[in-house]
């Protein structure tokens, strides 16, 4: 687990650099980091998002150069971001997270990068990480392991949701079994699809 914070430069949130000591995680979210966009980020079931030590590895190879962040405040190791279950219980350190959805990457995020079709290779790729909610808030450092405390039985992963966000829309009834685990966020969205 590494934590990391905002650099406060810029217009975008991405830019988050390896923090020394301990970091506070908060229903809000972490101490310290900056949103600036808070329509679409940030707020209680985005409040940390959380990405692997082996998808970020697999995008330095796809894209030939090193790939420290892709916005993460939680950098963990051993750990399938993508292939968590929604409302799956992880404690980390102090704080106990709940998985609530995929990151949807937006044109902010290819620029930052830059590499103008990331959006579409970042959604082939399905390799979203995942957002998480501060069930109970906490101190995380650099080293603390992350235990699932509890993982529900529907079995609807955070790729699972992803896919049904962006247009595959036959998953829609087993994404329906998560709807209590989807956060408000997820359910607003849920009912908008109909």
């Amino acid at each position: 687990t590494d934590a990391w914070a905002r650099v406060k430069s810029g217009r975008s949130g991405i830019d988050k650099r390896p923090v020394d000591g301990a970091v506070l995680l908060t229903a809000s979210g972490v101490d310290g980091d900056t949103i600036c966009d808070v329509a679409n980020h940030g707020g209680p079931d985005q409040a940390v998002y959380a990405y692997s030590t082996d998808d970020l590895a697999w995008w330095s190879a796809e894209l030939g150069r090193p790939v420290v962040t892709v916005g993460q405040n939680l950098t963990l190791s051993g750990v399938d971001c993508s292939g968590a279950v929604i409302g799956e219980r992880w404690r980390v350190g102090g704080a106990v997270l709940v998985v609530r959805g995929p990151r949807i990457p937006c044109r902010v995020f290819a620029g930052f990068l830059d590499v103008p079709d990331l959006v579409k290779r970042f959604l082939a790729a399905r390799r979203p990480g995942c957002y998480l909610a501060v069930e109970s808030a906490g101190e995380v450092r650099a080293g603390d392991p992350v235990t699932v405390l509890s993982r529900p039985a529907h079995g609807v992963t955070v790729l699972d949701l992803m896919d049904a966000m962006t247009g595959e829309r036959t998953v829609l009834p087993h994404v329906r079994r998560a709807e209590p685990d989807l956060g408000v966020r997820g359910r607003e969205w849920l009912a908008r699809v109909g």
